[in-house]
């Protein structure tokens, strides 16, 4: 892609009755230190997506991993910043400004305490929640006028910190569970990109992602 050359759709287009959503961008923490933990699940179904399109990430220009798609005969940005989740509006706001893109075709991928692990819910708009990575993209762009993918990962079931659990990689009897929810997120955003938020909310906000994993069966020792 030619830097400053990518030229969303119209805002007033719409492909086959599908929103243009021009942006979407998963949040987490750069570094290997964070790779696999809960509160970076937004990069996990980012990297599932941008693979699904054949795009490849790389930082460059921005203080994010990103790269051009071509979905539906139109041009989508995908978007890792790495400025460490707090500051994730920073990245995020320069690019949308650089691209001349309006946050409100945006769609945000990130975890979310208040739903259980494997729940995924799409929204239109909204505020950050309590978490700071939206937040901070909410304080850089004015408002919350921009769609979000969330991304159960339940809270602390062992009293530890709410810090310490986000940071953490889901126990054994997760693990499951979160791969999972996984690509079940990146299916949920490739609907929104290829059929709309509002299909795409009709078909992923009543699902559980808990409920569609089989659990394993151990054998029975028999004497």
């Amino acid at each position: 892609m030619v830097e400053g050359d990518f030229r969303p759709e119209p805002e007033s287009r719409k492909l086959s009755g599908v929103e243009c959503i021009s942006v979407v961008v998963g949040l987490g923490n750069p570094g290997r230190l964070y790779e696999g933990t809960r509160h970076n699940v937004g990069f996990c179904v980012l990297d599932v997506l941008a693979a699904h399109y054949g795009s490849v990430l790389q930082e460059r220009k921005f203080p994010a991993q990103w790269a051009e798609a071509s979905v539906e005969s139109r041009k989508v940005l995908f978007i890792k910043p790495m400025t460490y989740m707090n500051r994730s509006g920073d990245a995020v706001d320069a690019m949308l400004r650089y691209f001349k893109i309006p946050h409100t075709r945006m769609l945000v991928i990130h975890d979310d305490l208040d739903m259980p692990l494997g729940r995924v819910k799409i929204v239109r708009r909204g505020g950050a929640g309590g978490h700071r990575g939206v937040a901070s993209i909410i304080e850089r762009v004015g408002d919350g006028d921009f769609a979000r993918l969330k991304l159960g990962i339940g809270r602390p079931r062992h009293g530890e910190p709410v810090e310490a659990f986000v940071l953490s990689r889901p126990g054994d009897d997760e693990r499951d569970r979160f791969e999972t929810m996984v690509s079940h997120g990146a299916e949920a955003a490739r609907a929104v990109l290829e059929r709309g938020l509002d299909a795409a909310m009709n078909l992923y906000n009543a699902r559980d992602v808990v409920a569609m994993t089989k659990p394993r069966v151990r054998a029975e020792t028999r004497v």
